[in-house]
């Protein structure tokens, strides 16, 4: 978005294609924390010309400022659709391969080449929650597995030391990701016989 008072030619495209396809579209006009007020509306009024916009909304990425409302907006566009899951329970297969990916990721960092890359992470529970102050909080439970005991005595560390390492570092990009407060737990797992079952044994050579 163009803050110059007129649109931009990189805007003036996308508005001429939102045109011609007229589909229902929210216009989020970012960056509000850098414009006065009377410019802002004013701005606003431009685009309300152009094209019949669902919603827009200004909002602030950098001061966190009204970015909830676009999911409200794009929420009242969807269609109804069937419960694909039990709405209780948090079961985004995405989001919980992208934790076990953080987890690992920060193991194998922190461990700096003292654990071969024989390990896989396993997210058991995912769920979502309100705190006391009622702020949404993920309770998110997962295993770090490993192929020897020796290991798993240098995953945890001295009196839990690097697996509290792992689990901060771990906590606080998922917390980016999720874009909410995460409550995490790691447990640290010695898979016996792994090499007797092929999904295990793809899961540790796939890692």
């Amino acid at each position: 978005m163009q803050h110059h008072g007129k649109i931009g030619t990189g805007d003036r495209i996308i508005l001429n294609k939102i045109k011609e396809l007229k589909p229902k579209t929210i216009l989020v006009m970012n960056k509000i924390d850098l414009i006065q007020k009377e410019k802002l509306l004013k701005l606003i009024d431009m685009y309300k010309d152009e094209y019949d916009f669902k919603a827009i909304i200004p909002v602030s990425a950098l001061e966190n400022k009204n970015t909830e409302d676009i999911v409200k907006e794009i929420e009242k566009l969807l269609p109804e659709g069937s419960a694909y899951y039990d709405l209780d329970e948090y079961t985004d297969q995405t989001e919980r391969q992208i934790i076990e990916e953080i987890i690992r990721e920060k193991a194998l960092k922190l461990l700096d080449e003292e654990i071969p890359h024989g390990i896989y992470v396993e997210t058991q529970k995912m769920n979502l929650r309100k705190t006391s102050k009622q702020e949404d909080i993920y309770d998110v439970e997962a295993t770090i597995y490993t192929i020897r005991e020796s290991h798993k005595g240098i995953i945890i560390g001295k009196n839990g030391s690097m697996l509290k390492r792992i689990g901060m570092y771990a906590r606080q990009d998922i917390e980016k990701i999720l874009q909410t407060k995460v409550n995490l737990k790691i447990w640290v797992k010695v898979k016996e016989n792994w090499q007797d079952n092929s999904s295990i044994v793809s899961k540790f050579k796939l890692q």
